[in-house]
């Protein structure tokens, strides 16, 4: 795709549309929940990123899409799955990752289901990653290989993909507010005005990452630029994230923002 293009996703046959926090690689888990537990049938789950593309070899994913094929297909079930900071982009393209009950899609895709118009952006920081970054380096070590290594496929897994960070691509969101009626947005991280605003997190991982605090806080003006674009041009009535591992939701300005824990489910009414 080129920097104005963007995807459209149709589920003409979906009944509900639920919305998954993190889910951090439980893809069994995810399918078993929904199709087992809660017993959804034609219904279309989003994951708001920190899926966990990338930390096992591609074949790994593949295998998960044939262990979970019948039950998905059984109960006409769909995940898309958007791009988190513990994931590899590259997944993230539309194509790479992309069957028939499952797909990874990339930012700034449209969903359009149950007569709602979604709007996926995913991608924020880690505070982890020099912890991330220092493990792979000590298990490459242990295996003898170089973590720099430029022979490496971009689909190889690693622990840390420096593009994780969210983007605020102008042009293709002037497009996109011009050709579509939005009333739902996805994404990973949020807005500064949203919770979690509690920086004590933060500062244990700053003695090893002294950039950490800038870059953070440029993830959420960016968050911030996205919001401020779509409420001049959008009615937007519900905005969902995950990336903090708690639960918590409110009505600001007309838009209710819920952000998902680990594992919650969300129904878009």
């Amino acid at each position: 795709m080129n920097n104005t293009d963007y995807k459209i996703y149709e589920f003409p046959e979906c009944e509900s549309i639920v919305i998954s926090g993190d889910i951090h690689g439980d893809f069994n888990l995810l399918v078993n929940k929904m199709c087992v537990q809660y017993s959804m049938e034609n219904t279309l789950l989003i994951v708001a990123g920190d899926c966990g593309f990338g930390f096992e070899n591609r074949g790994y994913y593949e295998n998960i899409v044939k262990k979970n094929a019948k039950r998905m297909n059984d109960n006409n079930n769909w995940i898309l799955f958007v791009r988190g900071n513990h994931d590899n982009p590259a997944y993230f393209n539309g194509c790479t990752f992309k069957h028939k009950r499952f797909i990874a899609i990339p930012d700034y895709s449209i969903v359009k289901a149950c007569g709602h118009t979604l709007l996926c952006i995913g991608g924020a920081i880690s505070i982890d990653r020099s912890y991330r970054l220092n493990t792979w380096e000590q298990l490459q070590k242990r295996c003898h290989k170089s973590s720099h290594d430029l022979s490496r496929g971009i689909y190889e897994r690693n622990y840390y993909w420096p593009d994780e960070k969210p983007v605020f691509n102008t042009e293709l969101l002037e497009k996109i507010t011009a050709e579509q009626t939005i009333d739902t947005v996805i994404t990973h991280t949020s807005p500064s005005f949203c919770e979690l605003q509690n920086k004590n997190g933060l500062y244990r991982w700053t003695n090893n990452d002294t950039q950490l605090l800038v870059d953070v806080q440029q993830e959420r003006e960016t968050m911030d630029s996205i919001h401020h674009m779509l409420k001049e041009k959008q009615n937007i009535t519900h905005w969902c994230y995950g990336h903090f591992h708690q639960s918590w939701h409110n009505n600001i300005d007309g838009i209710l923002f819920k952000m998902l824990d680990i594992m919650e489910f969300y129904e878009i009414k």
